[in-house]
């Protein structure tokens, strides 16, 4: 008996943004699967406007795993994250043996599908996604700061300014079409957007 996918489906169990007042909880189920939304969409924009050759389900893919290992060490928030390079080590060290531990409840002949999805390793093209694959995460929270600041929660300004930079000092031109095409719609109301 192998237990990946039952281990993955607890990714509904955990909330992110722990040390702020949300209106409305995030899980990393969520927020997982609207970073491989968003990554498959950088990855179109890649290659219909900016002349790349982006593989955009494989972008979906890598994103859909890209936090994978929080189901066993939980989220950590960023300020505790980084708040020093020895902590930022330790926490990769953590990662590592979080991503051994889930690649472990697969059987063997499937962990080297899995490992690059994990980021255990790296498949051929994988590299040239990774970038997109962080934009796609940070638009996300993005995202989060705006729903919440749209519900009236100013809790999530600070954040969003901070995220807003980090995407534009990525210089990921997908990124900064996804952030002035499609981002403007999230603080609208479904009305709104007829």
């Amino acid at each position: 008996m192998f237990h990946f996918f039952a281990v993955l489906s607890r990714m509904k169990n955990i909330n992110r943004w722990g040390l702020m007042r949300n209106t409305r909880q995030e899980n990393l189920c969520e927020h997982s699967f609207e970073t491989a939304v968003i990554a498959h969409a950088l990855a179109v924009l890649r290659n219909t406007r900016f002349g790349g050759n982006a593989d955009p389900g494989r972008a979906a893919a890598l994103a859909l795993f890209h936090d994978a290992t929080e189901i066993i060490t939980g989220d950590m928030p960023t300020p505790v994250k980084y708040f020093s390079p020895k902590i930022r080590s330790a926490y990769r060290e953590v990662e590592q043996v979080a991503r051994k531990r889930l690649l472990g409840f697969l059987p063997g002949d499937l962990q080297s599908v899995y490992r690059p999805l994990l980021g255990e390793s790296e498949a051929p093209g994988d590299r040239d996604l990774l970038p997109l694959i962080h934009a796609a995460d940070k638009i996300s929270a993005v995202i989060k700061c705006v729903e919440e600041q749209r519900m009236g929660n100013t809790e999530f300004s600070r954040a969003e300014t901070a995220l807003r930079g980090a995407v534009k000092e990525l210089r990921l031109p997908e990124a900064d079409c996804f952030m002035e095409e499609f981002l403007p719609s999230f603080s609208l109301t479904l009305d709104e957007q007829d």
